[in-house]
């Protein structure tokens, strides 16, 4: 993938890497990504407490329940590790 970036831009990217935080523009492209990444998790999160909170009553969970929250995230876990793997 190429990208291209004003002279400014790019001459900020430069000295982010510059500074020693990153080793390449590639690196320093990879961490900001994996830091939206990992915003946009937290606010799916954030909104999926809310929508839990504002559902209602309460009801206890049954081993039903459980078992397709841990099939779920068992799913989403191995979603992820191809993911990053690819």
């Amino acid at each position: 993938m190429t990208i291209s970036l004003p002279e400014q831009l790019k001459e900020f990217v430069d000295e982010q890497v510059g500074s020693g935080g990153n080793s390449s523009a590639s690196e320093y492209v990879r961490d900001l990504i994996g830091g939206d990444e990992k915003r946009k998790a937290q606010e799916r999160l954030e909104a999926l407490l809310l929508e839990g909170i504002q559902s209602g009553e309460a009801t206890e969970m049954t081993r039903q329940d459980w078992d397709e929250v841990r099939k779920e995230a068992v799913s989403q876990f191995e979603a992820r590790k191809s993911w990053k793997s690819a």
